[in-house]
């Protein structure tokens, strides 16, 4: 089972979260970018664009956020956390 965890956090608070399961066979990369699809959606927000920042912290630690830069809307809250609980 492929879980993650997705965070809007505003002034350090947890402002919305979630968490996407995903059991199907895809590969892991494709996991990531549906569940990420599948928050995003639930939250009414765009997806945000991985950085080389995002790309680089996610590769090191399964875990990354995504601030105003990474989204082509203005956002209400401070940034995006995604973070992998469990993997196949």
């Amino acid at each position: 089972m492929f879980r993650l965890w997705v965070k809007e956090i505003k002034d350090n608070h947890l402002i919305m979260d979630t968490t996407i399961s995903d059991s199907s066979s895809e590969t892991r990369t494709h996991k990531i970018f549906s569940s990420l699809e599948k928050a995003c959606s639930e939250f009414d927000i765009t997806v945000p664009i991985w950085l080389d920042k995002n790309i680089h912290e996610f590769k090191s630690v399964s875990k990354t956020r995504f601030n105003k830069d990474s989204f082509i809307e203005s956002i209400e809250f401070d940034y995006l956390e995604i973070q992998i609980l469990e993997e196949d």
